[in-house]
């Protein structure tokens, strides 16, 4: 399992320059930009776009030939909409670039050798426009005889070692994010839990990272009820894998769970058909947290960083727990499993009992877990629940690494829609307010002093709509940025 996308090198050639069968440049309000050295090049294209009518609206993209001057063989001019280049909202100038790299990225297949000079005048812009454009060439052929990614990449910026270093930076994160995406779009008939692990295994191993494999008999020892019951009904059984990376000096130390489902038929609580068509995508939450580690490690941040993934496939085997089973979970307390569809929860019940024992300064779990979420926040926009602080950070990261997240509670009174005559909870809750419910039957298996929180990425890990950005169609690779800038944040 290996995608397709392009590495990029780092240039501080002039654009005009720049030998590429392209050249992309970046245009606003109907002017080129990125060619203030260069004013008749600067005035061809300019009188180029108006003359095809391109207006430089966000995400456009025109490819004309090159005018005299120019040492590329076209122009592909991309549209980053209103931007101003002196915009005091550092994120939203960051995102506008990552945006703009990503569409004109996305619009060159096969071309051999690209150039890509968008307005970056410091690290941040540098390192924004190098993930937008790793991003913008992922294209998943593992599974088609036909495709092609975009060739040769040259990200043309400023002299000086801090924009060569956020270049190589922003190559990691694109790396990581992309990784993250190929473990969600890899077909669920060759992903299951056993096959999951060896692959983290191996990527660990390149890295020289510690990693633990419960199997079936030591999860069954260890009292995991969670990830056993939901397991049970497959005949490709369940795993919890743990994975370290702790540098020598590390002061902090994080701790990363995510779901890895990795196919949700519902269980005996069976799916609708056309619910199950999208449900391999139903592990990005420990694709995105692995690959966060895994970036991490590669950008040798000085934070010590765990990540803990459970994994299972939901199946309606003859084995498969029933409503009314009754789990005894890692902590020790039981759950009445009143929905077998309700069973991303039971797996990070278990997983987060195990994190919480180490005491990390902060716990996160990431997972694709409701319907609610996309009710609530649409599917573009990730709910984000927990401790005041900790809900605080990964809001904070998630903006400058520039995915959308937004700050959700936890109601008192949602823990009461668990309650059950047969055990200490239900496994399903109220239909209300769904999120925040699942997010609260999550609390009870976190330390009260825990500095905590959720995300759920349901709707964002996967777009079955039309690509844009630096978006494709399928995987997208959701929370590994914010979860690399947290780990940034704390370094």
């Amino acid at each position: 399992m290996a995608g397709a996308s392009t590495l990029s090198s780092y240039s501080t050639t002039s654009p005009v320059k720049a030998t590429a069968s392209v050249l992309v440049l970046a245009a606003a309000d109907s002017t080129v930009l990125g060619l203030e050295g260069a004013k008749a090049a600067k005035t061809a294209l300019d009188e180029a776009a108006r003359a095809i009518g391109f207006s430089g609206k966000a995400g456009s993209t025109a490819r004309v030939p090159a005018p005299k001057g120019v040492a590329a063989d076209s122009v592909l001019l991309v549209g980053l909409g209103d931007c101003d280049p002196d915009d005091s909202d550092v994120a939203a100038a960051a995102e506008t670039l990552r945006r703009g790299a990503g569409a004109a990225l996305r619009a060159l297949d096969g071309v051999e050798s690209i150039a890509l000079a968008l307005p970056a005048a410091t690290p941040t812009e540098v390192e924004a426009i190098t993930v937008g454009a790793g991003l913008g060439t992922y294209r998943f052929l593992d599974y088609r005889s036909e495709g092609g990614t975009p060739g040769e990449i040259t990200i043309i910026g400023p002299k000086g070692k801090t924009f060569a270093a956020a270049h190589d930076a922003g190559a990691v994160i694109a790396a990581a994010t992309n990784r993250a995406r190929d473990l969600v779009n890899t077909p669920p008939l060759d992903l299951y839990p056993e096959s999951y692990a060896e692959i983290v295994k191996d990527q660990a191993k390149d890295r020289k990272l510690k990693v633990t494999v419960l199997g079936e008999k030591e999860l069954k020892a260890g009292g995991y009820g969670g990830i056993i019951g939901v397991g049970q009904g497959s005949t490709r059984g369940p795993r919890l894998v743990k994975v370290e990376y702790a540098p020598r000096g590390a002061k902090r130390h994080l701790s990363f769970v995510g779901k890895g489902i990795t196919f949700d038929s519902g269980g005996i609580s069976l799916k609708p058909a056309k619910s199950m068509e999208d449900m391999k995508s139903d592990m990005a939450g420990s694709a995105a947290v692995v690959q966060a580690l895994f970036g991490i490690a590669d950008l040798k941040l000085p934070v010590r960083v765990t990540a803990w993934l459970p994994m299972a496939e939901n199946m309606p085997g003859s084995s498969a727990q029933r409503p009314s089973d009754v789990l005894k979970m890692r902590s020790g307390k039981t759950v009445e499993v009143t929905n077998t569809d309700a069973e991303g929860r039971l797996v990070l019940a278990d997983a987060l009992t195990d994190a919480g024992a180490e005491n990390p300064d902060l716990l996160i779990d990431v997972a694709t877990l409701t319907g609610a979420q996309i009710v609530a926040l649409g599917e573009r926009t990730s709910g984000v629940m927990g401790s005041e602080a900790a809900r605080a950070e990964v809001i904070a990261s998630a903006s400058v690494a520039g995915e959308q997240m937004w700050a959700m509670p936890i109601p008192e009174e949602m823990l009461s829609g668990f309650d059950s005559t047969a055990a200490d909870l239900t496994n399903s809750g109220p239909r209300p307010g769904g999120m925040l419910a699942a997010a609260a039957f999550l609390r009870e298996f976190v330390g009260e002093d825990a500095n905590w929180a959720h995300i759920d990425i349901a709707g964002p890990s996967f777009n079955g709509s039309a690509p844009f950005g630096y978006t494709p169609k399928a995987a997208t690779g959701a929370a590994v940025r914010t979860l690399i800038e947290i780990a940034k944040a704390k370094a």
